[in-house]
């Protein structure tokens, strides 16, 4: 047996076989077709940059080179307003838009940012303008010192956990003024008002209606003033107690020619034939006036 084994690996012609096999090429791996992840992130970026924000999140997470092409800042310059530096200064103060990348700098405009004691700010994502929020606390109300008239009362009714509640006034005025970098475009203004108190029995809501009375006899009147000469007035009945409501006080135009648009606004009715009360007054709302 073993004679038969050496005498067959000492045949040449095994040698031969065995170095024919070791010499020839191994097969070509197989071909693998290019796919998303093979594109360069700089043409990737130049693709996301045509897209809206929430498009470009959900692709990033395709794949690397999606997801580091999501965070190119030309991709992001291209969705912010283009006063944005003056937005982060009025909103956050200098020196944060050096700190941030363009995409923390759209994420944090985009959430409701607090300021000057109350103020609200956020940028609305479809259309790009910016959104503000201004606290009842931030206006001037005649009489709201006066326990008689107005209280400040908790609810979670309001983003702000408080609203000015009118008792009863004969005389009823509500005065603001505000001045902001506004992106370019056309912007509404709103009252944020409900008749009625809201509050929770038992787990669910009520409104006590108990002190609504006046504002059927005569209108409320609204009126907005901006810095460069535009005025709009409107003026309404309040009524649907138990709801809250926002009455249109008017609309005006940003064309980006000023650094800033200040906002003169007032609410009255100021009959004194007869009282009125039983009014909620949460917030002055100013929204891009595609915004619904």
């Amino acid at each position: 047996m073993g004679a038969t084994l050496s005498s067959s690996f000492a045949d040449p012609n095994v040698y031969s076989l065995v170095g024919s096999l070791c010499l020839q090429p191994s097969p070509p791996p197989p071909r693998t077709k290019p796919g998303l992840g093979d594109l360069p992130e700089s043409c990737v970026a130049l693709v996301l940059e045509c897209l809206n924000p929430s498009e470009i999140c959900r692709l990033a997470k395709l794949n690397r080179a999606f997801r580091g092409a999501s965070w190119a800042d030309f991709v992001w310059e291209s969705k912010l307003p283009v006063n944005y530096e003056d937005l982060i200064r009025r909103v956050f103060g200098d020196g944060l838009e050096d700190k941030l990348c363009k995409r923390e700098v759209y994420t944090r405009l985009c959430r409701a940012n607090t300021f000057d004691g109350g103020t609200k700010a956020w940028l609305d994502k479809r259309t790009g303008g910016i959104c503000l929020c201004i606290a009842s606390k931030g206006l001037a109300i005649t009489g709201i010192d006066d326990r008689r008239y107005w209280n400040h009362i908790p609810t979670e009714e309001s983003s702000f956990n408080s609203v000015a509640y009118l008792q009863q006034i004969w005389w009823f005025e509500v005065n603001g003024q505000f001045e902001f970098p506004f992106p370019s475009g056309t912007y509404s203004l709103f009252f944020r008002l409900q008749l009625g108190r809201a509050s929770k029995r038992f787990g669910r809501r009520i409104c006590n209606t108990e002190h609504v009375h006046g504002w059927d006899i005569k209108p409320v009147q609204f009126q907005l003033w901006t810095s460069d000469g535009q005025y709009a007035s409107s003026q309404c009945f309040l009524d649907d107690p138990g709801k809250w409501n926002l009455c249109h006080a008017g609309d005006f135009v940003v064309d980006g020619t000023n650094s800033s648009t200040k906002l003169t606004f007032s609410m009255t009715q100021i009959d004194c034939t007869h009282t009125k009360g039983g009014l909620c007054l949460d917030s002055v709302l100013v929204y891009p006036i595609h915004v619904k």
